[in-house]
C-alpha cells in the first residue's frame, strides 16, 4: 500500500530529470499522474513536443500504473485550467500537484536583457502562481489538497548570474508560505524544495574553473532526481488533520533542502539582532554603532558552496 494510493496527482515538468521522478515515484505510491511536460529545451523559447511526456506515461503503464499526459506550458493559464480539468475527468480528482517545471537564462545582472528576465519569472514565479491558482479552490472545496513547489539554494542563498532565477524561486518561496497560512484550515498544505540534483537545467551552466567543474561533477555522481523525488511524494501524501479538518502536525509552510541521502529543513527570516537609542538614531550613529554592533551577525555574500561546503551524503 502507497502514501498516494487513490490519489490523483498533477506533475509540471516531467518529461525529464526531477519531474520525471517524481511522477514515477507518484505512480509507484500508488496515484493516478497527470505527467505535464512542454517538451521544449531547458533554456525555454522553443516550441516543444508531446514526446517526453508521453514516453513517461508509457513507462508508468509498463510498470502497472495509471498515467495520462499533457504537453501544454505552465505560462499559459487556460491550458493550466485545463490541465485540473483534465484530472477531474480523466483521473476522477486531483489531490496533489508537485511544480518542479523550469528554465534557466543565466547571465550576469548587468548583461540580462529584458527577454532573459521575462521567461524566467514567467515560468517559474508565474508559472507557479497558475497551478495552485487553477487548483486551490477545488482543493479548499474538497478539504484536501497539498502543494510541492521547488524553490532553489540560488535564491534563498545566492548564486553569481542567476538573478532572474533567484528572485523568481524566492517569489515561490513566498507564494507558497502564504497558500500554506490561508489554506491550513481548509486541509489544504504547501511546502517547498531546494533540491541538488543533475538535471538538464544544471547541464546548462557554464563550467569555467576547476573548482565549479569538480562541484558539477559531484553534483552529477552524488545528488540524484530520484532522490528528490522521495521528499516530494513524502510531502505530496495526504495530510493529518484534527477533527475540524485543519492541518495538524504534518509539515506546512516549510522550505526544504533535497541533497544526496540528505534532508535539510532551512530557516526563514525572522530578527537575528536588534538595536536601540533613546534619543533616537542619526545616519551617523547607525553607521558608527549600529552597524559595527550587527556586523558579526551579517549573513555576507557567500554562494551556496560557502554554506554546503562538505561532500553530500
Amino acid at each position: 500500500m502507497g502514501v498516494l494510493d487513490g490519489k490523483v496527482v498533477l506533475v509540471t515538468g516531467a518529461g525529464n530529470g526531477i519531474g520525471k521522478e517524481c511522477a514515477l515515484a507518484a505512480a509507484k505510491a500508488g496515484a493516478k499522474v497527470l505527467v505535464n511536460d512542454l517538451g521544449g529545451g531547458a533554456a525555454g523559447g522553443d516550441e516543444g513536443s508531446a514526446g517526453p511526456a508521453q514516453a513517461v506515461v508509457n513507462e508508468i503503464k509498463a510498470a502497472g500504473g495509471v498515467a495520462i499526459a499533457n504537453s501544454e506550458s505552465v505560462t499559459n493559464r487556460a491550458a493550466v485550467r485545463a490541465m485540473v480539468e483534465q484530472c477531474k475527468d480523466e483521473l476522477g480528482g486531483l489531490h496533489a500537484v508537485i511544480n518542479p517545471a523550469g528554465i534557466l537564462r543565466d547571465k550576469m545582472f548587468h548583461k540580462m536583457d529584458d527577454k532573459d528576465w521575462d521567461m524566467v519569472i514567467d515560468v517559474h514565479l508565474n508559472g507557479a502562481y497558475n497551478v495552485c491558482r487553477a487548483s486551490i479552490e477545488h482543493f479548499r472545496e474538497q478539504g484536501e489538497g497539498s502543494y510541492v513547489l521547488f524553490t532553489s539554494t540560488s535564491g534563498i542563498i545566492g548564486n553569481v548570474g542567476q538573478a532572474n532565477y533567484s528572485a523568481a524561486k524566492m517569489g515561490v518561496a513566498g507564494l507558497s508560505h502564504i497558500i500554506a497560512m490561508e489554506g491550513a484550515m481548509k486541509g489544504v498544505r504547501s511546502n517547498i524544495i531546494a533540491p541538488f540534483a543533475w538535471s538538464r537545467m544544471i547541464a546548462t551552466i557554464p563550467i569555467k574553473d576547476e573548482a565549479s567543474r569538480v562541484r558539477v561533477e559531484r553534483m552529477q555522481k552524488f545528488m540524484r532526481a530520484d532522490q528528490v523525488a522521495q521528499l516530494a511524494i513524502a510531502l505530496a501524501a495526504p495530510a493529518t488533520k484534527d477533527e475540524k479538518g485543519a492541518v495538524k502536525d504534518s509539515p506546512t509552510g516549510e522550505i526544504f533542502v533535497a541533497r544526496g541521502n540528505e534532508i535539510f529543513l532551512m530557516s526563514q527570516s525572522r530578527p537575528l539582532r536588534g538595536l536601540a537609542k533613546i534619543e533616537g538614531w542619526t545616519p551617523d550613529t547607525i553607521n558608527e554603532h549600529a552597524m559595527a554592533a550587527l556586523r558579526p551577525s551579517f549573513v555576507g555574500i557567500g554562494a551556496t558552496t560557502s554554506v554546503f561546503g562538505w561532500d553530500p551524503v
